[in-house]
């Protein structure tokens, strides 16, 4: 099992003047931990699970790309894009960018969108659901058009692209991994079956019937289940000195009985550097060894 870490909150002592160090010196940290991926939410507001609406937040791809420079190894993604943020043909270049400074290591992480608020707040598009969903298909069709040979257009309902050209392609192959966020029975997993590389779930009651969805729509769409990486959000706190990593592996554990290969999630107090380290030298060794 591997460990990925999302860094959710930017609402740091030092405050902004110093954000740009310690974000350096935590994910370089994390790097050399071992944390397999390295992901920002795609938020412009805070999000109220995490604190108030006017807490410091990055733009994604700008500090993703900040995070390439100080890293080596990472994977590198979103959890998750929403699909309404950008034009598709915007979000393959950018994402191809990101691949191709990186070394190969980035990924497309990507959902519907659901953060209305944000969206009105700055003038984004938010139709409604059903609409989203449907721009969210067309927008894995255009990525994956623009990851495959050949330049010609895409004509679709919601978008219309003249020229498909991608110049460099990724060095990722054949595309960039794409991993599809959320656990909607209908729409989104299906969409993971159809498209995905990787799907990320919540954790809760229902885990195990989530994959028994997904699995039921990769039978249905003629895909293979286990080719599927199987992801779940995690919070990693292993307490001041240390004293929770037990409970933290037992908790990995049980997520790899289940099936899934990564956890990826928030580090509690991820600024003070120490916790990545103790992740890294305990935690990480320990699940390594799970689902083998």
């Amino acid at each position: 099992m591997k460990i990925g870490l999302q860094i959710p909150d930017f609402t740091w002592p030092g405050g902004p003047p110093q954000l740009g160090p310690k974000l350096a010196e935590v994910v370089r940290t994390a790097d050399a931990a071992g944390f397999d991926r390295i992901a920002v939410m795609d938020h412009f507001f805070q999000i109220g699970s995490v604190g108030p609406a006017d807490h410091e937040m990055l733009e994604a791809y700008t500090t993703l790309g900040f995070i390439a420079a100080n890293t080596s190894r990472a994977k590198l993604l979103t959890l998750v894009t929403g699909a309404v943020y950008r034009s598709p043909g915007l979000l393959a270049k950018i994402v191809t960018t990101l691949d191709v400074l990186s070394g190969g290591r980035a990924e497309l992480g990507i959902g519907a969108a659901w953060n209305e608020e944000e969206s009105r707040g700055l003038g984004l598009p938010f139709p409604p659901v059903a609409e989203r969903f449907e721009r969210l298909e067309e927008t894995l069709r255009i990525c994956l058009q623009m990851w495959a040979d050949g330049d010609g257009p895409y004509e679709g309902e919601h978008h219309r692209l003249e020229r498909t050209l991608n110049v460099p392609q990724a060095l990722s192959r054949p595309h960039p991994p794409i991993m599809i966020g959320g656990g909607g029975e209908k729409k989104t997993l299906r969409l993971v079956a159809r498209y995905a590389q990787a799907s990320n779930l919540f954790p809760g009651p229902e885990l195990a019937h989530k994959l028994d969805v997904l699995r039921a729509h990769c039978e249905a769409e003629g895909r293979d289940y286990d080719e599927i990486e199987k992801t779940c959000y995690f919070l990693f706190d292993p307490g001041e000195k240390g004293e929770k990593t037990g409970e933290m592996v037992d908790g990995l554990g049980r997520l790899s009985e289940m099936g899934f290969a990564s956890a990826i999630g928030a580090v509690t107090d991820v600024w003070k550097i120490a916790p990545l380290e103790v992740i890294g030298s305990e935690v990480i060794p320990a699940v390594a060894k799970l689902g083998r």
